[in-house]
Parts: structure tokens; C-alpha cells; sequence
């Protein structure tokens, strides 16, 4: 049986590239170009000082625990190695 899915419950997870340090920042929201203009305006106390930052990679999740443990694998060794295999055209730009 297929499940139907409720397209106004999406969650994102996506990573960001700091312009000042060149380091990325891995998050989940229910808003992502909301979440982007917040990270860009300082909003975001734990990235205030990195900003600005440019979207480089995400992930669309049905459910926000699905989000959560994307994300938490994101900021793995896995995780992260994915990312950079993931976008290793941009990065090589």
C-alpha cells in the first residue's frame, strides 16, 4: 500500500558555504529561503559572524524527524564526505 504524503509537511536540510571562513554549516528548516535570509541578516546567533553565506546543496524531507537525522549525518565524517563528493563541481569552480 502506498502511503499518501501531505506535500505542505516538507522539511529541509541543506548546507550553507560561510563567505568569511570558506566552511560550511549544516542545518534543517521548514523554510529554507526564509532560514537563508535569516543566516544572511545575522539573525542566526551561532552563524552572526561567518555571514554572508550561499546555499550549496539540500535535501527536501516529508517529516521534520527525517530532516533532524539528515542533518545529524551531514555533520558526520560520512556525512561530510558525501557533501564534498556531492558538490565537487561547484567546489572546483
Amino acid at each position: 500500500m502506498i502511503r499518501e504524503v501531505d506535500v505542505n509537511m516538507k522539511y529541509y536540510t541543506y548546507v550553507l558555504k560561510s563567505s568569511q571562513d570558506v566552511r560550511f554549516y549544516t542545518g534543517y528548516t521548514k523554510d529554507l529561503k526564509n532560514r537563508l535570509a535569516e543566516h544572511n541578516s545575522c539573525k542566526v546567533k551561532s552563524t552572526s559572524h561567518r555571514a554572508p553565506f550561499k546555499l550549496v546543496y539540500y535535501e527536501m524531507c516529508l517529516n521534520k524527524q527525517d530532516a533532524i537525522a539528515r542533518e545529524k549525518y551531514l555533520k558526520s565524517g560520512f556525512g561530510k564526505k558525501y557533501i564534498k563528493n556531492r558538490i565537487r563541481n561547484y567546489l572546483h569552480q
